[in-house]
């Protein structure tokens, strides 16, 4: 394949780009990304991919990556995603995720349909968020459920998975979509659950916890994430969604206890870490989740996401590869040991707003 990854210096992107190359050493890969706060090229350090400074909405630009460099996959990750900046602000979520997804097909449509008549494919990575809420004893989200996102991210997601399928029936442009649920792993900018409770555990900062921390959410690892996508790309059809999950439900209370009694595990287990970091309560034996605080509960907060991957399992052969005790060791040692990166990404001011507030998604 020739791909051209949008958001490949994002969280999912640079996870995904990574996973790409080493399964696929000989495909071209070109990342477009505005490297936006949460994107970060230095992500990519030791990666060979040909890196383009530049945004989802320059048509133009879009066009002549796809044509000049014969470019036939486009797997599309870039987003706004974080559903407390939408609330806050919704406008650039309108902008990227709306009118940014647009941009692409418009583009793809021109170069791929009106142009060379290559044969195709435009992958947009979506979220189980577009379903709505469940209640406790619903069945899973399958990709019959209907729609009805509760946020401002989620609306502008959902927007944008119509406009997809609306591009394939309408044009005949070869598309799939995959919703997926609640990722976590390497690289995730630390406005997220797990690396921002994990960053304020070091710095022995409150772990605000939304309402009474029940709300439940389906745990995916990063890296089953791409091994997902990659079998929509070899096996998917052309036209279809397919729901990827973790097969992790859990609610944010037990992540946050999971995290809390790990970080004190990692230090009983390496006395190096309260150098480190000597404002940690784990430094001077403390418990960390003697860090923990309620707070008032989010606008809208969605009580419980649930994945039915069925469809993928029967069709796709996919099915996620870490538990998420597996996969939540691995993460916790991946951000002890890549302390430079992520200070790298918290400026002075947002280091401040992200010790102060706490986002799930």
């Amino acid at each position: 394949m020739n791909l051209l990854v949008t958001g490949g210096a994002g969280f999912i992107g640079v996870n995904f780009v990574r996973f790409w190359r080493a399964a696929h050493p000989d495909d071209a890969i070109t990342v477009l990304d505005a490297l936006t706060y949460a994107g970060n090229r230095a992500s990519l350090d030791g990666v060979t991919v040909d890196f383009i400074h530049g945004d989802i909405g320059d048509s133009v630009l879009v066009e002549t990556l796809l044509a000049g460099r014969g470019i036939d996959t486009l797997v599309h990750f870039a987003a706004e995603s974080h559903v407390d900046r939408s609330i806050h602000g919704p406008d650039a979520f309108i902008e990227t995720n709306i009118l940014g997804t647009h941009s692409l097909l418009k583009a793809a449509r021109k170069v791929w349909l009106a142009g060379s008549g290559v044969a195709h494919r435009f992958h947009h990575v979506s979220t189980d968020e577009v379903y709505g809420s469940l209640g406790p004893d619903d069945p899973a989200f399958s990709e019959t459920t209907p729609y009805a996102p509760n946020s401002p991210y989620s609306a502008s997601k959902a927007a944008s998975d119509h406009l997809v399928r609306a591009y394939h029936h309408t044009y005949g442009l070869s598309v799939t979509t995959s919703n997926c649920s609640n990722n976590y792993g390497p690289y995730q900018f630390p406005e997220k659950l797990i690396p921002l409770f994990l960053i304020n555990a070091l710095h022995g900062r409150p772990l605000p916890i939304y309402g009474d921390g029940m709300q439940i959410r389906d745990w995916l690892h990063v890296e089953d994430h791409c091994r997902g996508i990659a079998a929509v790309l070899a096996h998917g059809q052309v036209g279809e969604t397919y729901n990827i999950g973790g097969g992790a439900e859990l609610p944010n209370l037990t992540v946050i206890e999971t995290l809390c009694a790990a970080v004190d595990g990692a230090f009983a287990a390496d006395p190096a870490l309260a150098g480190r970091f000597p404002e940690a309560p784990a430094a001077r034996g403390a418990p960390t989740a003697g860090l923990k605080t309620t707070v008032t509960d989010r606008p809208g907060h969605d009580r419980r996401y649930a994945i039915d991957e069925r469809r993928a399992r029967d069709e796709l052969g996919y099915a996620p590869q870490r538990s998420f005790a597996q996969g939540f060791a691995a993460t916790l040692d991946w951000y002890l040991a890549n302390e430079s990166w992520w200070r790298s990404v918290l400026d002075g001011s947002y280091r401040d707003w992200v010790a102060a507030n706490y986002a799930t998604r």
